[in-house]
C-alpha cells in the first residue's frame, strides 16, 4: 500500500492516505513531511519530519463553531508516548462526551508554546529558578538550591552544548545516554565517570522540573531507566607518618610562596576533620572558650555540607592554630585572606597550594608550583587530610561511630541495628561532644608524637655524636 500523501486529480484537493498506525510507522525515515491517518482511530495521524520526528494530532469537528478543528496530542517516544498511547487517549476523551475533545484542545495554542520550547530556554529559566533567594530554615535568605553553581555548570558545559537547540519535547533516553557515554569516553576534555554522573542528575532535575503541573514544558522525563555507569573508584590516599611530618614542617617553612594563613588552614583541617568550606569562613564569634576547659567552633548550617550545625570540639593543637591565624583584634574571619581584608580566604586556596596554579592561557604550564611538589610528596587534596586524620583515629581504637560524628557522617546502624531516620532528625540533638573530644584530642597527641619525634631523634643524635 502506498503510505504517503497522493495527490488526488486536478482541480480536486489532494488526500492523505490511511493505514494502520504502528510504532515502526512512526519511526520511518521520509524525504519530505508525510502525514499518516490512523485507519482504527478516525482523526488521530501523525506528522513526520525529515528530521525523524513524529507527532501526533487528532482532526475533530468543534461542536460549537461547526469547524474542524486540529489538537495536539504529543511527540512519539518509544519509551513513553506510543501509537497505543496516542489511541487512548483520543478514546479517553471521546468516552467524556460532549464537548470534551473541544474542550482539551481549547488551550491548545498556549500549550504547544510551551512544548516548543528549547533545552537551551528551559536551562535558563531553571537556573532562575535555583538561584531565586527564598528564606532558610535559620531565617536568612538564600539561594533555593545553595548548590545551584555546580548544577548549572554540568547544565551549561554538557546538556546545553549539545542539545541547547532541541526541542525539549523532543529529547530522548537515546540523547541522554549518549551524551553521558561521550563525557566518559573523553570528548568533552578528561574521561569522567563522575562528571556523566552529576550530569544525569542535573539533566533529571531539570526534566522533572519541566514536567511539573504549571509548566508541561514536557511530558515525561528522558532519564528514566539509563543504562547503569561503571562504579566510581573511592579515594583511598592517606598520608604515612613520614609524609605527614614532612608536611607539617613543610608549612612552617619561611621560602614557601603561599601565604601563613592557607598554610594554617591546612593544618587546621588535618587537626579538625572538618571540609574545607566549613573552616574556611570561621568567624571570632563562631569561637568559644578557648582559654578554657571545653573550646569549641560552632559551624553553622549554611557552611555545613548537610545543612545541620555542627558542633565541633577543639583539641589544644587546633587552638593554637587558631590563636595564630588571628593576628589582631579587630579580625572577624580566622582564615582572613591578605588581599580581600574583611574576607574569607577562597574557597579554593588550599587546593591551589598543594596542586599549584596554572597559566591561564596555557593549562599545561605551571604559573607557580604547588606544596605537594616543592615539598617532594605525592599529590593529594584537602579532603585527603581528612581521611588521614580519621585513618589515624581509626588506628589508635577509636569507634567508627565517633569517627563518623567528627567528620559529620550520619551513622546508619548501631549495634548491627537499623535507627530510624526520625531518631537522628528529630529526637537525637545530642552532639556527643564527650566522644567527639575524645577522638580529635587523641589525633592531635598522634600529630604531635609523628611531627616531635623526627625533631627529638635528630637533636638525640646530634648529641649523641658530640658526645663521642
Amino acid at each position: 500500500m502506498d503510505t504517503t500523501t497522493v495527490p488526488s486529480p486536478a482541480g480536486k484537493r489532494g488526500r492523505n492516505s490511511s493505514v494502520i498506525l504502528t510504532d515502526r510507522l512512526c519511526e520511518k525515515l521520509v524525504a519530505k513531511r508525510t502525514k499518516f491517518y490512523d485507519r482504527k482511530c478516525p482523526g488521530l495521524y501523525v506528522s513526520i519530519t525529515t528530521t525523524g520526528v513524529a507527532t501526533f494530532s487528532f482532526k475533530f469537528t468543534d461542536r460549537q463553531t461547526g469547524k474542524q478543528r486540529t489538537g495536539w496530542l504529543g511527540v512519539y517516544n518509544p519509551e513513553t508516548f506510543t501509537v497505543e498511547d496516542a489511541r487512548s487517549k483520543i478514546y479517553g476523551l471521546k468516552g467524556m462526551g460532549g464537548d470534551a475533545v473541544a474542550e482539551t484542545f481549547r488551550d491548545q495554542k498556549v500549550a504547544k508554546a510551551r512544548r516548543g520550547k528549547t533545552v537551551a530556554e528551559i536551562i535558563d529559566e531553571r537556573i532562575a529558578w535555583m538561584k531565586t533567594p527564598v528564606k532558610k530554615p535559620d531565617g536568612e535568605m538564600r539561594p533555593r538550591l545553595e548548590s545551584w553553581e555546580n548544577t548549572a555548570s554540568h547544565l551549561n558545559r554538557f546538556l546545553r552544548s549539545r542539545l541547547g537547540k532541541k526541542l525539549a519535547m523532543e529529547v530522548t533516553k537515546h540523547d541522554i545516554a549518549t551524551l553521558s557515554n561521550d563525557i566518559v569516553a573523553g570528548k568533552f576534555g578528561k574521561p569522567s565517570v563522575s562528571n556523566a554522573r552529576h550530569m544525569r542528575k542535573a539533566a533529571s532535575g531539570l526534566f522533572n522540573w519541566a514536567a511539573e503541573a504549571g509548566r508541561d514544558y514536557v511530558t515525561a522525563s528522558p532519564c528514566v531507566n539509563l543504562p547503569k555507569l561503571d562504579p566510581e573508584h573511592p579515594r583511598t590516599r592517606v598520608l604515612s607518618e613520614d609524609e605527614i611530618r614532612i608536611f607539617w614542617h613543610g608549612l612552617d617553612r619561611n621560602d614557601l610562596p603561599y601565604d601563613r594563613r592557607t598554610r594554617l588552614a591546612l593544618k587546621f583541617e588535618l587537626v579538625t576533620m572538618l571540609r574545607s568550606r566549613e573552616l574556611l569562613g570561621a568567624r571570632r564569634d563562631e569561637l568559644f572558650d578557648l582559654d578554657g576547659e571545653y573550646p569549641r567552633f560552632d559551624v553553622p548550617l549554611k557552611r555545613v555540607k548537610k545543612r545541620r550545625v555542627i558542633q565541633q570540639p577543639l583539641s589544644d593543637l587546633a587552638v593554637e592554630i587558631i590563636k595564630e591565624a588571628l593576628a589582631s583584634d579587630g579580625q572577624q574571619f580566622v582564615f582572613e585572606s591578605l588581599m580581600y581584608k574583611g574576607q574569607p580566604i577562597h574557597r579554593k586556596a588550599m587546593a591551589d597550594a598543594l596542586r599549584g596554579t596554572k597559566h591561564e592561557k596555557n593549562k599545561d604550564k605551571t604559573k607557580t608550583a604547588g606544596l605537594c611538589e616543592l615539598l617532594g610528596l605525592k599529590p593529594f587534596t584537602p579532603h585527603d587530610l581528612r581521611r588521614t586524620a580519621a585513618t589515624l583515629a581509626g588506628d589508635l581504637g577509636f569507634d567508627d561511630v565517633w569517627i563518623a560524628k567528627c567528620l559529620d557522617h550520619a551513622a546508619s546502624k548501631k549495634a548491627e541495628q537499623i535507627v530510624p531516620t526520625v531518631t537522628g532528625k528529630v529526637y537525637n540533638h545530642s552532639k556527643r561532644m564527650k566522644e567527639k573530644r575524645a577522638v580529635l584530642d587523641g589525633v592531635a597527641a598522634e600529630l604531635r608524637r609523628i611531627t616531635v619525634s623526627a625533631v627529638a631523634n635528630a637533636r638525640e643524635q646530634i648529641d649523641h655524636g658530640l658526645a663521642v
